[in-house]
């Protein structure tokens, strides 16, 4: 029995946790002992919303690759649009604007992740996991068997967060950003 309390004690000393290291929700807290400090959450978009969205959108893409005022109402605006923001105590720090669309000739929808933000002090927080994850759920509700999605093929950190959750590279789309970098088309099945 005292052997387990000495591997726990050893386990907890190689996990433990400054400050600085924590999330930016948890500022503040210096004792590792505390837990679930942060509460996320996810909701359906609302159009007060549509500023902050436009200002994490902006401060997640260099010009031109961010979505203009008028681009991201056109898409939060789609009538099949999925749009959800991404909470952090209450505070909107991500969203996902997904769509669904019938192939021809197809006898299922496909869903398409239009775009999937995360304002960078909440980025490894679990949001963008929780956004995507809701408008993954969302598509195959809404009758959708597979999903898309593009990104830059230097943008590694999307890339990763892709993979991770289960995405796969479909095919290159040349110069497909700002008329000079390349994207990549991936997928999954739902």
């Amino acid at each position: 029995m005292a052997s387990a309390r000495i591997a726990a004690k050893r386990a907890d000393a190689r996990f433990s946790l400054s400050a600085s290291s924590f999330p930016p929700c948890f500022k503040g807290v210096s004792d590792e002992r505390q837990y679930n400090v942060c509460v996320i959450h996810v909701r359906n978009y609302q159009p007060e919303d549509f500023p902050r969205l436009l200002e994490i959108d902006q401060s997640c893409f260099v010009e031109g690759i961010a979505y203009s005022k008028e681009e991201m109402r056109y898409f939060v605006g789609m009538p099949t649009a999925i749009s959800l923001v991404g909470l952090q105590d209450e505070e909107i720090v991500g969203f996902v604007i997904a769509d669904r669309f019938r192939p021809r000739r197809a006898s299922r929808s496909m869903g398409k992740i239009i775009t999937i933000d995360v304002s960078p002090q909440a980025q490894h927080s679990g949001i963008g996991t929780l956004l995507m994850s809701s408008a993954e759920g969302g598509l195959k509700q809404a009758g959708c068997d597979y999903v898309s999605l593009e990104v830059a093929i230097d943008n590694e950190p999307a890339l990763k967060f892709y993979k991770k959750h289960g995405y796969s590279v479909l095919k290159v789309l040349p110069r497909y950003y700002l008329d000079s970098i390349d994207g990549l088309l991936m997928g999954k099945r739902l």
